[in-house]
């Protein structure tokens, strides 16, 4: 075993491996992604009577697309009634940020960054009372949202689209970790 000298003593520390509180009511759901020589097709779900196979209880209402520009931030969205279901395509690079703000909820107060597309195919659900947002993480191009939810959208009294400012759980929560 060795000695650190003094400077990288004092800066050591142990990396947390553990795995981070969930947020009660998030689910991540991993897809399959089908590849061969001409591509790649993923099966988004398969709906029932507008209900989403792998999610139950969740009715698809409406069926959005967003996409944001390089380096973007897009937060934070608060829902009373709304439930989401995001996907982020594969080729698409996204940060995802959930803050549970539930009153007396099990994991209010907890947070969660996940990061969407990366080569990876999954759709994340969002219940009511969790904050979310997102960034994108690529520097020279779009990326992408594919999101299903169960409450249409209204701009009359029926709005269900609530917003807290982009930083407030703190600017940093924006950052890519530097571990």
């Amino acid at each position: 075993m060795v000695d650190f000298n003094a400077s990288a003593s004092a800066g050591y520390s142990l990396q947390d491996y553990s795995p981070k509180a969930p947020i009660e009511g998030v689910e991540i759901v991993n897809l399959r992604r089908f590849n061969d020589d001409g591509g790649a097709m993923t099966e988004l779900g398969r709906l029932a009577a507008g209900q989403l196979a792998g999610l139950e209880g969740f009715e698809v209402k409406q069926i959005n697309f967003s996409v944001l520009e390089p380096l973007a931030i897009k937060a934070f969205h608060l829902h009373k009634r709304q439930t989401d279901v995001w996907f982020v395509p594969p080729a698409d690079k996204m940060l995802l940020v959930l803050a549970d703000v539930r009153a007396g909820s099990p994991s209010e107060g907890v947070q969660m960054r996940i990061v969407l597309g990366d080569s990876q195919s999954r759709l994340v659900r969002i219940p009511p009372g969790v904050a979310h947002g997102c960034r994108n993480l690529q520097p020279a191009q779009t990326s992408t949202i594919i999101y299903f939810v169960d409450v249409q959208f209204s701009v009359d009294d029926a709005c269900d689209e609530g917003r807290l400012d982009w930083d407030h759980f703190g600017a940093e929560v924006w950052e890519v970790a530097r571990e």
